[in-house]
């Protein structure tokens, strides 16, 4: 049986590549709702500097907040071409690195929401 056709019936395999997906369409819904929320200024938090002291907080604009919903998309794709390619190789190695990827949107949920969070 081809590889492609193993990867895609391996139902762990799948599953994991739908957690992706689904906390990628998650994090875009909800940076895209929430940037526009609270008011019509440019400036959004999108750096904070503890070492700073006061002028801790970084502004920005729109494009560092749409950058969040940009990576990902982009940390999904990635995860899914390096998993099918690492398939053959080995089973495990793929299923790790879904599972990573998991672990960096979740990430990428908590701080993109703790960030639109503070305007």
């Amino acid at each position: 049986m081809p590889t492609s056709k193993k990867f895609f019936h391996d139902k762990l395999i799948l599953s994991l590549l739908s957690i992706n997906i689904f906390l990628a369409v998650i994090c875009v819904l909800l940076v895209l709702l929430r940037f526009g929320a609270g008011g019509a200024s440019n400036d959004y938090i999108v750096q904070f500097r503890a070492n700073l002291g006061i002028s801790s907080f970084k502004t920005g604009s729109l494009g560092s907040i749409l950058s969040f919903a940009v990576f990902s998309v982009l940390v999904t794709a990635i995860n899914a071409i390096l998993s099918f390619k690492a398939y053959p190789i080995r089973r495990q190695l793929s299923l790790a690195i879904l599972a990573l990827g998991s672990i960096i949107m979740i990430l990428t949920l908590i701080v993109s929401n703790a960030i639109l969070g503070l305007r």
